[in-house]
């Protein structure tokens, strides 16, 4: 897909709308993983139980295709697929991934959150803007675990979308509900195939959290970069 340029310098007067991807946006989706290979080692180790670990692998991996696919309703056929793969009933694969994808990651995430996010997202409710997440994954106890708030929480589970990204579903409900357009937001996120292409097809601009530039997309690599300077200064 031929992506446009998106190298505009941002005047953050014309922003009234800041939407956050939340994996690997909010928190550092590495050192998560760490602790959770722990988890599962010593889980392996005292259980002797290794299909839980198919189960995982399965679900992430037709998540991801689903995703690229755009299929409405995801859910359902992550679920469907993943028990035909697995061989493990509904009720098991859904008890799986309730625990190891939804809950048990929680308790790190703190310690994950990437620094100065507290400050930018106190610079940003200083500055009047509206805060929003848009998330492949629910939320919620994300948000909370993480201890940040925002005004709009949308997840492509919820009713009315059921699309994961890059399909802009969510990210166009979310800017209908804050009430603002497309010129007066803008996504912040870590992924070009996912978050970069969702705010293209929106409308949105975006920015990228990223280590190294990305050709022709605007990048930074912490939350006090200067791109974000006019919302931190007092």
């Amino acid at each position: 897909m031929k992506v446009r340029r998106n190298l505009q310098t941002i005047d953050w007067n014309e922003i009234k709308l800041v939407v956050f991807d939340v994996d690997g946006t909010l928190y550092d989706q590495h050192a998560l993983r760490v602790r959770m290979v722990r988890d599962m080692l010593f889980h392996t180790i005292l259980r002797r139980d290794l299909g839980f670990l198919s189960v995982i692998k399965t679900y992430r991996h037709i998540r991801e295709r689903l995703g690229d696919m755009e299929v409405f309703d995801f859910e359902s056929h992550l679920i469907a697929e993943t028990v035909a793969t697995t061989g493990f009933s509904e009720e098991k694969v859904l008890t799986i991934v309730h625990e190891w994808i939804e809950q048990r990651p929680l308790p790190y995430l703190l310690s994950c959150r990437y620094p100065g996010l507290t400050e930018l997202f106190a610079g940003l409710k200083r500055s009047g803007k509206v805060i929003g997440i848009f998330s492949d994954y629910p939320a919620y106890q994300k948000i909370a675990a993480l201890d940040l708030a925002a005004d709009y929480i949308v997840s492509a589970q919820d009713d009315g979308i059921r699309l994961l990204k890059p399909h802009p579903k969510g990210l166009e409900l979310l800017i209908s509900k804050a009430g603002f357009t497309a010129a007066e937001t803008v996504l912040i996120g870590d992924r070009i195939e996912r978050d970069g292409i969702a705010a293209q097809r929106a409308g949105v601009r975006c920015l990228i959290r990223s280590s190294r530039p990305k050709q022709e997309w605007q990048t930074f690599v912490r939350f006090d970069d200067h791109l974000f300077a006019p919302l931190l200064s007092d």
